[in-house]
């Protein structure tokens, strides 16, 4: 299985937010976003925040999981953060608000199975481990990095080393948008799995001798 792309999704996600983030002057990257999420059929959205952040891409990313019905949770640094996120997106007319989940946002996202859209923040210095651990869902998922710009002056950066071991990166493209946005659609973390299945698993027979009680092992050959 894999993700489904939906044009009229994508560009309704557009027009809507827009419409939601015409008080901002810079423009572009909460509008692909939404439109990316929602043209994607996205079923759980995942972001982080932190106070003093800019809001128009949640107010994006709310847009999106609004228009596909999708679960859609920040991840906050304190309560500080939380109070400040929440009465941000009302005040942007967002209600009810995201699922708001205060903690590491590294710690948080290894315990959000089955994510299918994710945006980190380039800022923050822990963005490379919150990718490594995301656990996406059996469709794959959709890896944003806003503020991209400020990853590069790093160096080294390739999605094929930050990403965990055996997960596969479909397509990934670099967009001069904002302050830059790099976004990756990756496989399922369980094509993995289904590569080594698919060469056939390793079968044994187990044999107890009832007179000495000794165990033995032989693999089955295959066929």
């Amino acid at each position: 299985m894999k993700l489904v792309w939906s044009p009229e999704s994508a560009l309704q996600a557009y027009i809507d937010t827009v419409k939601s983030c015409e008080k901002f002057k810079e423009t572009g990257v909460p509008e692909l976003l939404s439109a990316m999420a929602a043209g994607w059929n996205t079923k759980f959205i995942v972001e982080s925040w932190s106070y003093g952040g800019p809001i128009a891409a949640s107010v994006g990313l709310a847009v999106a999981a609004r228009n596909t019905g999708a679960r859609h949770v920040c991840i906050v640094p304190d309560e500080r953060s939380r109070a400040q996120y929440i009465k941000a997106l009302a005040e942007m007319g967002v209600s009810p608000p995201p699922e708001v989940v205060v903690g590491e946002a590294e710690v948080a996202v290894s315990q959000l199975a089955g994510l299918d859209f994710l945006v980190v923040d380039c800022k923050r210095k822990e963005f490379a481990r919150v990718l490594r651990v995301a656990k996406v869902g059996p469709k794959g998922a959709v890896l944003a990095c806003k503020n991209a710009w400020q990853r590069n002056f790093c160096g080294g950066f390739r999605w094929s080393v930050v990403l965990q071991k055996g997960v596969r990166v479909v397509r990934s493209v670099f967009l001069p948008v904002g302050k830059g946005l790099d976004i990756a659609y990756i496989g399922s973390s369980r094509s993995g799995a289904a590569a080594t299945a698919s060469k056939g698993p390793r079968r044994w027979i187990k044999h107890i001798d009832q007179q000495s009680g000794e165990e033995h092992l032989f693999r089955k050959p295959s066929h």
